[in-house]
């Protein structure tokens, strides 16, 4: 019997496709004449984005506008638990013991 793999959902070709661009991007940048193709492709493109941005940009500002206040609560409420000094002065003294053990001895 055949395996069966199924269709790919929105957010997984979304994933991939995402992977992909970031993978070959290096590669695309390293070819010869790619700061002439980038160059044409963001004078093309550039107008419409900025035009298309301003449907976006109002109702995210409005979201983190409503969000932040209770993150910021939250995360002073997680700092006042969090035992930060301590484990920063723990985290340097190691590195100090560290430090003194491959450091050579007269």
């Amino acid at each position: 019997m055949p395996v069966r793999i199924p269709a790919a959902t929105r957010g997984e070709v979304f994933c991939f496709g995402a992977a992909g661009v970031s993978a070959f991007a290096p590669f695309y940048l390293m070819a010869p004449g790619a700061e002439e193709r980038l160059t044409r492709q963001t004078l093309k493109w550039a107008p419409r984005w900025e035009r298309n941005i301003t449907f976006f940009k109002n109702p995210v500002e409005r979201g983190i506008q409503r969000v932040s206040p209770p993150v910021a609560r939250t995360v002073q409420r997680v700092e006042h638990r969090l035992p930060l000094d301590k484990m920063a002065q723990k985290t340097d003294r190691g590195i100090k013991k560290g430090l003194d053990r491959m450091t050579p001895r007269k």
